[in-house]
């Protein structure tokens, strides 16, 4: 296993893929333990094998489709409608529409990459430096994979048998406190750079923007209301929602074209691909470290540790610097397995211990080397990833206070799912 992990931390610095990197390794301490070969095809059909993982490519085709027909358009202009008028009006506006596209996307990249064309571009226009404006749209990405529906929640809650429904609401409160953060941090820019605010808008003019993304707004109510309810699992709900964000693109804002569907189905496969790729392999890695009793040494060192606090602290850190580096979905097939009951051993609940995983691994995506929302954003805005990396830096402040509020006061994740499911 030494020369597995060896090989392994090398290989992701080649640049090679990483779910080539996982199998290579993986097949290697296989051949190097004297394991039968066919456990390798036995654990990649099983981790394919899920029904809840088929929920992902229906959440990512959602996020596609509502892109692609202008929904996201329409969302930001009623979020600048109803935050706009405060200083820095359009910074709130583009923390408040992350919030929403999140009840719909579920990934940090295509809130970056689906919103931050049209948010970057109006408050260009309106006079906000590109730095703050980047800056802004990087660290509210993050609230994508937080408030649901999450893809790195269905994801986490597949690999260590937890239940999907109880992440996904216990990320609200969460979620909510990630955006008021934000917002303070850019009322303090704000006022700091004399930003503008917009005119009070008219009655009128507020009705106008509500009946335009009213479809959109329903999307995440009908998502929720079908999960919660029990009507239908979350796997059937995001077929739902899909299905939905079809219709209202086509029918509806009629902002979806037909000749736009191949486009978005290839780009839907291309994505699940990968992270169904990553899903097997990881599978197979972590057999591997768990014959090799990896997990048992860990959680044992760790639960070593009496001092709960201690304990949380030093999790937090290594979850940080694995974020700096290894992204999100992989690191969550590899340590979630590990970390999790290690976690719940030192009496964190489970919904707890995954909200406090998929926070610290999504700060890892506006976190430099690897943050890819940084770069997407840098590519967006047509401004070089130095700059975006230097500007986000400060926005990482709030994350991280949040990050403490949810690892050492319980009651902020626990409070609404034992609320709602006992």
């Amino acid at each position: 296993m030494a020369i597995t992990i060896v090989v392994f931390v090398v290989l992701l610095f080649t640049g090679l893929p990483l779910y080539v990197n996982l199998g290579l390794s993986s097949f290697l301490y296989i051949f190097l333990s004297g394991d039968n070969p066919m456990v390798v095809v036995q654990r990649i059909t099983q981790a394919s094998n899920s029904f809840t993982m088929i929920a992902a490519p229906f959440f990512i085709l959602m996020g596609n489709l509502m892109n692609t027909g202008g929904v996201t358009r329409k969302m930001f202009r009623f979020a600048n409608v109803i935050v706009g008028t405060v200083p820095g009006g359009m910074g709130h506006a583009n923390i408040l529409c992350s919030a929403l596209f999140a009840g719909m996307s579920g990934t940090a990249v295509a809130d970056a990459g689906g919103l931050g064309n049209i948010e970057i571009a109006a408050m260009r226009e309106v006079g906000y430096d590109d730095d703050f404006s980047c800056a802004v749209t990087s660290a509210s990405s993050v609230l994508g994979p937080i408030i649901p529906p999450s893809l790195p929640m269905v994801i986490l809650a597949v690999t260590v048998g937890a239940s999907v429904g109880r992440c996904f609401i216990g990320g609200i409160i969460p979620g909510v406190l990630i955006a008021g953060a934000l917002c303070v941090m850019v009322a303090y820019y704000a006022k700091k750079r004399n930003y503008p605010k917009n005119p009070r808008p008219t009655k009128n003019e507020v009705w106008v923007a509500f009946k335009e993304a009213f479809w959109a707004l329903l999307a995440p109510v009908i998502l929720f209301t079908a999960i919660y309810t029990g009507i239908v699992t979350t796997t059937e709900a995001a077929i739902i929602a899909a299905l939905y964000s079809l219709i209202i693109g086509l029918v509806t804002y009629k902002d979806l074209k037909l000749k736009d569907i191949p486009k978005v189905m290839l780009s839907t496969c291309e994505t699940t691909g990968v992270v169904l790729s990553i899903v097997m392999t990881a599978n197979i890695f972590g057999y591997a470290l768990t014959i090799a009793q990896v997990p048992q040494a860990i959680t044992a060192f760790l639960t070593g540790i009496s001092n709960k606090f201690l304990f949380l602290l030093l999790i937090n850190i290594f979850l940080l610097f694995v974020g700096c580096f290894m992204e999100g979905t992989a690191a969550i097939l590899i340590l979630a397995p590990i970390l999790i009951p290690a976690m719940q051993a030192m009496g964190v609940s489970e919904t707890q211990a995954c909200l406090i995983m998929i926070v610290n691994l999504m700060i890892g995506v506006v976190t430099p080397p690897v943050g890819v929302v940084l770069y997407v954003t840098s590519n967006v805005a047509k401004v070089s990833a130095n700059r975006v990396i230097k500007a986000t830096m400060p926005f990482l402040i709030p994350l991280f206070i949040v990050l403490m509020l949810i690892t050492y006061v319980p009651v902020l994740t626990n409070f609404l799912p034992n609320l709602l499911y006992g």
